[in-house]
C-alpha cells in the first residue's frame, strides 16, 4: 500500500487547504520578506504555500514536484496568480539555475527524501549568496505525541500502533539535519516547534469524513478500508468536542542561510 502521487486520484490531496495564519506567522518572524523577490517551492504539492508565499507578497513563487498529476491540481489551485509558475522535477536534482533564488521552501518534503545530503547541497545550489532555507517537517517526537482533539494525527499511533515503525523510519531527527545543513556549508542555523492549525473542522462528522478521504495524510495509505474504518470509529469514540475542531500538526522548522 501507500500512496501513489502519480495516480489522477490523487490530483487534489493537496489542494483542499490554506496555510494558516500560525505558519504564516512563522515564517514572517523568520525570513525578511522584504529582501525576498523570488521564491522555490520544493515539494509543493497542491500549490497551498506557493499560494501562500505570493499572498505574503513574494514577487515570483515557483513550485516544483515530481509528479505531473499533483501538479495540475496545483495549477488548478493557483489559477488566479499570475507570479507563481509551476515545474515537474526532482528536489535532488531540479534542472533550475543556480544561485538564482532568495528563498526555498520545502515543506513536509524530507521524510520523503532517502538521501537528505543531496537534497541540502541541491538546495544550496540553487540559492544565491545569503538566500534562506526553510525545511519544514516532523520528528519522531511530533508524530508520536499522545492525540487530542487537537492532535488527531496522535490516535492514528494509538490504534495502530504497527504504523509507528513506518512513520519513525521514515523521519529524521533534529540533530541529523542540524549536523547535516551544516556539512553542506549552511550557517546560521536555528529550529523552531510549530503547532500549525491544520483544518478548522465545522463539526465531528466533516473531521470524520475528511479522515475518510484520506485528505493530505500520506500514513493513512498505509491501512486498508476496514483499517480505516476501525480508525475512523475509534477516534469518533476518543473526541468528544462535536463541534468547531481544530485540528494542529506539530512540526519543527529549520531555518538556514547559505
Amino acid at each position: 500500500m501507500g500512496i501513489d502521487f502519480h495516480n489522477e486520484k490523487s490530483r487534489n490531496t493537496y489542494t483542499t487547504r490554506k496555510a494558516d495564519d500560525s505558519w504564516v506567522n512563522v515564517i514572517t518572524d523568520l525570513v525578511p520578506l522584504d529582501n525576498i523577490t523570488k521564491a522555490l517551492d520544493i515539494g509543493c504539492g497542491g500549490g497551498i504555500y506557493s499560494k501562500a508565499l505570493a499572498e505574503m507578497e513574494v514577487a515570483s513563487v515557483t513550485g516544483v514536484d515530481f509528479s505531473e498529476e499533483i501538479l495540475k491540481g496545483a495549477r488548478e489551485n493557483c489559477k488566479e496568480y499570475p507570479n507563481i509558475s509551476f515545474k515537474q522535477g526532482n528536489a535532488l536534482n531540479t534542472g533550475l539555475e543556480s544561485n538564482d533564488y532568495n528563498l526555498i521552501l520545502e515543506r513536509a518534503l524530507i521524510h520523503h527524501i532517502n538521501d537528505l545530503q543531496n537534497c541540502f547541497e541541491e538546495a544550496y545550489r540553487l540559492l544565491e549568496t545569503k538566500g534562506i532555507y526553510i525545511v519544514q517537517d516532523r520528528t519522531p517526537e511530533d508524530c508520536l505525541l499522545k492525540g487530542n482533539e487537537h492532535h488527531i494525527r496522535g490516535y492514528f499511533f494509538e490504534r495502530f500502533p504497527q504504523l509507528i515503525e513506518k512513520e519513525t523510519k521514515r523521519r529524521y531527527d533534529s540533530e541529523f539535519i542540524l549536523k547535516t545543513l551544516s556539512e553542506v556549508g549552511f550557517k546560521e542555523i536555528q529550529e523552531v516547534k510549530l503547532w500549525e492549525t491544520r483544518k478548522v473542522h465545522k463539526n465531528k462528522e466533516e473531521l470524520l469524513n475528511d479522515l475518510g478521504e484520506r485528505t493530505g495524510r500520506s500514513i493513512l495509505h498505509e491501512l486498508d478500508d476496514d483499517e480505516l474504518s476501525a480508525l475512523i470509529s475509534y477516534i469518533d469514540k476518543a473526541i468528544t468536542n462535536e463541534e468547531n475542531i481544530v485540528e494542529k500538526d506539530r512540526w519543527a522548522i529549520w531555518k538556514a542561510v547559505k
